[in-house]
């Protein structure tokens, strides 16, 4: 077995399948101070499960794969703290999410402020206890005595597949899980719980009501000083918060969670950005098209969704057919592009929509405008020959960057995921194309002279990415551009193209998305703005305000003389003071 550090590499000699805690151990101990597993097939496998012979990349801490299994460990110490001072709540899941963690307890009452202090000087102490952390593999049966007074647990443990569960302890605590996990509780250096807040068992409304606590941990206490400074100010501005002082839109309980209503300011913000949008595709040779919110289930049968995503998908009968609300746009303009035989001298296609789409998102998860049930996305795909590939890739990085400096975003990271060299037998594709799309990529990249990280193992199964990352004034990141290779469905639809020999080839296929979707663009532009909107955007760019009532008749004719300049103007001829209009 040769595992890769980031300089170097250890070779060890393993007797196949190994936990590589007790090999490391013994051979490589300082590995074990800085490392937290290894990548296969681009997931994060812990030291503590027993892994085949081969080659792997080391995971360290303090990377952002490490990071996501110190925070998984970091909510496990979490419910222990819980137990330890309320042994009567049960505790659900406790996952790791995109910045830090959090845990579902069923408790008879909300925790309050001063509980929480307590349970993070809990958090704290169990962390210094140095516990360590073991894995083992047990029965159903014994998995479900085990869990007997947690019904919760023995719900989950009924819908496992298979003969064995997997459970990870720390001390005391025992709990049902996956993993991965750190080796010891003290690697997770240090904790803060953040907030509570209800939420529902498994996302659903109709089932118990749970609360949460959220935290956050890090191994050096500068990240976490500097993290807890971020979270304070970033409360601040919360788009949920400045978009109801504001006007902008609303989430009705009587429709359901994460689909938004635009208010008229919203509505406006939200189409100057769609009319820009348009505009500059247009200048692009892009081609509008629509397409429709439903669909026969046939259509996502043969694009694959039906198999793989059909737990974020809404399905209906209709005519004693079953139809999809459609959850991407992509299948649609590949069924606009077979519309006609395509020869090499139409290409490239660049097809553009901002098509709205619903995908099921657990209501636990939901988040303002932030993650939603219903979002239009601003799609682009772009179908060309091997040979057009380059020019392609560059003019549409340059588009994307073009695109985020219009709205004020100067800092932003990029990242190019590649796959796992190896293991490319787990990606659709020939060698060839990868190679191809993943050189285009790269040379688009470096021409430019972007600085970029290259997330190896990180690309999805269908084809290599560039992701662009926006960086606010407070340092957070938001997601950005994204421009995606896709190899899986130009085969399962068959889309090809007539080349210069007279020959069927098959088609090249670029996603692209620069803004991502509204909804979550505009949340992040309230918090990027702190609400200070720039004047084209601004939903008011004039208002008209009087002194005294002598004015009102002339304020009126300014008022009038602005909206039909194509001004957004607001007038106030209240008896109030000028300060308070």
């Amino acid at each position: 077995m040769v595992l890769y550090k980031e300089k170097g590499e250890i070779a060890l000699d393993v007797n196949p399948p190994v936990e590589l805690y007790f090999v490391l151990k013994e051979k490589a101990p300082d590995v074990l101070r800085d490392y937290c597993g290894i990548l296969i097939d681009g997931k994060v496998v812990d030291f503590l499960t027993p892994v085949p012979d081969g080659e792997y990349k080391l995971v360290r801490i303090n990377s952002d794969e490490g990071l996501s299994v110190l925070w998984h460990t970091a909510a496990h110490i979490l419910a222990q703290a819980v137990l330890r001072h309320f042994p009567h709540a049960k505790p659900t899941i406790g996952p790791a999410i995109d910045r830090g963690f959090y845990y579902d307890f069923y408790v008879d009452a909300p925790f309050t402020p001063e509980q929480l202090t307590l349970i993070e000087e809990e958090m704290e102490k169990i962390v210094r206890e140095g516990y360590e952390i073991t894995r083992e593999e047990i029965g159903k049966a014994e998995a479900l005595e085990l869990f007997k007074d947690n019904k919760f647990k023995v719900e989950l443990i009924k819908e496992i597949e298979g003969e064995t569960v997997t459970v990870y302890k720390q001390g005391e605590f025992v709990d049902l899980c996956r993993g991965p996990h750190l080796i010891n509780t003290k690697l997770v250096g240090n904790v803060k719980v953040l907030t509570s807040s209800g939420s529902y068992w498994r996302g659903d409304e109709r089932r118990e009501a749970l609360q949460r606590i959220y935290g956050i941990a890090y191994p050096e206490k500068k990240q976490l000083k500097e993290y807890i400074r971020k979270f304070e100010e970033a409360k601040k501005y919360d788009h949920r918060v400045l978009g109801k002082q504001l006007d902008i839109f609303s989430i009705f309980k009587e429709t359901g969670p994460g689909l938004v209503y635009w208010h008229p300011n919203g509505a406006i913000i939200r189409h100057e950005i769609e009319d820009f949008w348009i505009k500059e595709h247009i200048k692009r040779g892009y081609q509008l098209v629509y397409t429709p919110h439903i669909a026969r289930s046939e259509l996502w049968g043969i694009s694959g969704h039906l198999e793989y995503y059909r737990e974020n998908m809404y399905l209906f009968q209709l005519d004693e057919e079953d139809y999809v609300v459609k959850p991407m746009n992509c299948p649609g303009h590949i069924l606009i592009y077979k519309t006609k035989v395509r020869s090499y001298r139409d290409l490239p296609i660049r097809y553009a929509e901002l098509g709205t789409v619903y995908r099921y998102e657990r209501s636990g998860v939901l988040h303002g405008l932030l993650r939603v049930r219903g979002f239009t996305q601003d799609d682009g795909h772009i179908f060309c020959t091997p040979e057009q590939l380059e020019k392609e890739i560059l003019d549409v990085l340059d588009f994307a960057i073009f695109m985020i400096g219009v709205f004020g975003y100067k800092d932003f990271k990029i990242y190019l995921s590649v796959r796992d060299p190896l293991h490319k037998d787990k990606f659709a594709g020939s060698d060839e194309e990868w190679e191809q799309a993943e050189a285009s990529l790269k040379k688009a990249i470096e021409k430019r002279g972007y600085n970029y990280e290259i997330e190896e193992g990180g690309a999805v199964f269908y084809g290599p990415k560039i992701d662009i990352k926006l960086l606010d004034a407070i340092g957070r990141e938001w997601q950005g551009p994204t421009i995606q290779f896709d190899f899986n469905l130009p085969r399962r639809f068959n889309v090809e193209y007539v080349g210069e020999d007279g020959n069927r080839h098959m088609v090249y296929m670029i996603h692209r998305a620069l803004l991502g979707s509204m909804e979550r663009f505009i949340g992040g532009l309230i918090e990027f703005y702190k609400g200070y909107f720039p004047l084209w955007l601004a939903p008011v760019q004039v208002s008209v305000l009087t002194v005294t009532s002598d004015g009102d008749e002339w304020a009126e004719e300014v008022y009038k003389r602005l909206l039909s300049e194509g001004i957004r103007a607001k007038l106030d001829i209240r008896n109030e003071k000028i300060g308070k209009k």
